[in-house]
C-alpha cells in the first residue's frame, strides 16, 4: 500500500481515469451503486466491509434500500491518498 500522502489534483485525475463511475465530490472519491433490491445492496456492502478491514481504511457510506453511496478520503492527511484510489479499485473489482 505504501506511504499515505496527499495526492495532487493531477495524480487524482490520473487515478480516476481507470476507475469507472467514480468522481471527486466535495474533496472525496464518490460513487453511487444501484442494485436489484436490498439483499443485493447489503451483500455488496458486506464485501466492501471485508476490503475495508483488510486495508484498515474505512469508507463513509450509506444505504437506502437498493442504493449504496460510498465516499472515500484519508482523514489523517486531509485529502485523497493512494489508499483511496486502491480502495476504489478493489470495490470496482467486485461483482455488481
Amino acid at each position: 500500500m505504501g506511504e499515505r500522502r496527499k495526492l495532487s489534483e493531477h495524480e487524482v485525475a490520473q487515478g480516476l481515469s481507470s476507475l469507472h463511475g467514480w468522481s471527486v465530490s466535495k474533496g472525496k472519491l464518490h460513487r453511487e451503486f444501484q442494485f436489484k433490491d436490498f439483499v443485493q445492496a447489503f451483500g455488496f456492502m458486506c464485501s466492501v466491509a471485508l476490503i475495508a478491514e483488510s486495508m484498515n481504511h474505512h469508507p463513509e457510506w450509506s444505504n437506502v434500500y437498493n442504493r449504496v453511496v460510498i465516499d472515500l478520503s484519508t482523514h489523517d492527511i486531509g485529502g485523497l491518498s493512494n489508499l483511496d484510489l486502491e480502495f476504489a479499485g478493489r470495490v470496482q473489482g467486485l461483482p455488481l
